[in-house]
């Protein structure tokens, strides 16, 4: 089984063929190609510095607009009667991998 690691929006995924994944929000293009940073195929490993030549991983865009689990931010004074809360939720692009090719 063919293994990957791609980097878009700052973070570093491993993947594999037909897994799903949740990465940051994309553009409006149906099937990002990504450049690996490291094949594992089997008994061979490819460490690109700083991608692998050749190599790329084509995906298909699932779901855009994912939001992900609230993050609460909270800011408290003690004996100050200040409080302020705080909450954001992230928005992602719900990715499935088709296919990981190197020559």
């Amino acid at each position: 089984m063919k293994k990957a690691v791609i980097n878009t929006g700052g973070k570093q995924y491993i993947v594999s063929e037909g897994e799903t994944i949740d990465v940051e929000l994309l553009g409006d293009t149906k099937k990002p190609i990504f450049d690996a940073l490291l094949v594992i195929d089997g008994e061979k490993v490819s460490v690109g510095k700083p991608v692998v030549k050749e190599a790329t991983v084509t995906a298909e865009i699932i779901e855009q607009k994912v939001l992900a689990d609230k993050v609460t931010a909270i800011r408290y004074k003690a004996k100050k009667r200040v409080k302020k809360v705080r909450g954001h939720r992230q928005q992602h692009t719900r990715i499935r991998i088709s296919k990981i090719t190197t020559k």
